[in-house]
């Protein structure tokens, strides 16, 4: 079966995950204890990828950092006011070694679990960090120059982006990793992309690690950009992500990249061999609560909307249970899952979970389900099963007032899908606090003479139209705020 146009992806916080299990179990989980009844679910619920975060081998100096810095103790302490230092396992980007943490079970148990999810169409997606290490890395020994080095006046100048490490070379000054605009992550080491031999030798440990899962989720991948690397440390380097994709891809033609980015980089990574780029924009726009920003950014190309990853809330941001009201925030979620691109979903999103965790922590606190967001989502999760939806033609509606004066329909975003031999799709979204009416136009030539059955797939409503009025006026909506609509049209002499 060839892959979905436009696949869906959950990401399980694994050492949470396992948390929980552990306490079902009685005994410490491993990736051998994720049961095959769950993995049918994932699989069932029309899942293609599983992003396993954090399962590589983390050391004891980022979790001492972790468990020391009173700012991140208050943001944990929030999230898990039974705290215990037990829960502060250190940052799952703060890698030592592209091994498997020997607590979850090893690489062997994480080979064993590919299969499982490769025998029910599951792919696999793991985390790469590629712009900084674990302060206990073995590089720091082996290789320091593979680091940003300063003096002592630099430290002195900005205490908290440096570090004094005692190295088998002497006393080091290493630079912490970070971006230009932030203080660095005093758990890391910037490696420094600079230099011809670090870049080898990360695009082996990506050439080993590609070898465990079918892709991977690049952290922070705008930082290696030749121009920003060069604006954070004054080093001039070399770009890194062609020439590491193109080594991976040679030896594994369909692998696949997934790159975090801001900035309005996306384009600029898609052209360097991502796949899918995370699209912050679209998020950040439907907070604003502003249908009109939300709508331009709609209409980009699809060259460019097809490779964006869309997604309401991950292990960064907040749960979108807690961003948006409930009405909100199933509109937000038809726009955001009912467009193109890949459709990112976060473990525990579809229950209503409100508590973001830190990647720091290994357990989460329990939350009751959200009975009103469950039955939502396992509602639109089964509309994204639709072949219409994994595989046709998206394109946006143009919307006209649905009388003269009626600014209303500037709160409104619509769009078609459509697949040869499968209903058209019309969705509608009135993104806005008040009630709003407008006419939807459609440009579908078989609309005269003919009546025309209109049925929410994610709601009760049906409707019947005669054709040759849609085909002159549009579609006449009147939504209640918030409202939308998934629209499967079909020939009501068909019916």
């Amino acid at each position: 079966m060839s892959p979905a146009r436009y696949p869906s992806l959950l990401q399980i916080n694994t050492r949470v995950h396992l948390t929980a299990l552990s306490r079902t179990l009685g005994r410490a989980a491993t990736l051998d204890d994720i049961a095959d009844a769950e993995l049918d679910q994932l699989a069932a619920q029309g899942f293609d990828w599983v992003w396993l975060l954090s399962v590589w081998q983390t050391g004891p100096a980022g979790q001492r950092v972790s468990r020391g810095q009173a700012d991140w103790r208050r943001e944990f302490e929030r999230s898990l006011p039974d705290l215990r230092e037990e829960d502060i396992a250190g940052s799952g980007f703060a890698v030592q070694a592209y091994s498997v943490h020997s607590g979850l079970g090893g690489d062997a148990a994480l080979a064993r679990l590919r299969a499982r999810l490769r025998a029910r169409g599951l792919k696999l997606t793991l985390d790469f960090v590629p712009n900084h290490v674990a302060l206990d890395h073995p590089w720091v020994d082996a290789h320091p120059e593979f680091f940003i080095q300063g003096t002592a006046a630099e430290m002195a100048a900005a205490p908290q982006n440096w570090v004094r490490l005692r190295t088998k070379s002497g006393v080091l000054i290493l630079a912490h990793g970070r971006d230009p605009y932030f203080d660095g992550w005093p758990d890391t080491l910037q490696l420094n992309y600079g230099r011809a031999q670090l870049q080898q030798a990360m695009i082996g440990e990506l050439q080993r690690i590609a070898g465990q899962c079918d892709g991977l989720r690049c952290d922070m991948a705008m930082l290696l950009l030749p121009d920003v690397f060069e604006r954070t440390w004054g080093v001039r380097s070399q770009p890194f992500w062609p020439k590491a994709i193109g080594a991976l891809r040679h030896r594994q033609p369909d692998f696949e990249f997934l790159a975090e980015v801001y900035w309005d980089l996306e384009w600029t990574l898609q052209q360097q061999g991502f796949n899918h780029c995370s699209d912050k924009r679209l998020l950040d726009r439907l907070r604003a609560l502003q249908a009109p920003p939300v709508r331009a950014h709609l209409q980009a190309g699809l060259d460019y909307q097809d490779r964006l990853a869309r997604f309401l809330e991950n292990h960064d941001e907040p749960r979108a249970a807690a961003s948006f009201a409930a009405d909100v925030h199933a509109a937000a979620a038809v726009i955001t899952y009912c467009t193109p691109g890949l459709r990112f979903f976060q473990q525990g999103q579809c229950e209503g979970h409100r508590v973001r965790v830190s990647p720091h922590l290994v357990r989460a606190p329990q939350e009751p389900v959200d009975a009103r967001l469950a039955a939502f989502y396992a509602r639109l999760l089964e509309l994204l099963r639709r072949p219409v939806l994994r595989d046709g033609q998206w394109s946006l509606l143009d919307c006209h007032e649905a009388w003269g004066g009626n600014s209303s329909v500037q709160q409104f975003i619509a769009w078609q899908w459509e697949r040869p031999g499968a209903p058209r799709l019309c969705v509608v979204v009135n993104y806005a606090p008040q009630q709003g009416q407008c006419f939807v136009q459609l440009p579908w030539p078989e609309l005269a003479g003919r009546g025309w059955r209109w049925c929410d797939l994610l709601g009760d409503a049906v409707y019947e139209r005669p054709g040759d009025d849609l085909q002159a006026r549009g579609l006449y909506v009147d939504l209640p705020p918030w409202g939308h609509h998934v629209f499967e049209v079909q020939n009501a002499a068909d019916e």
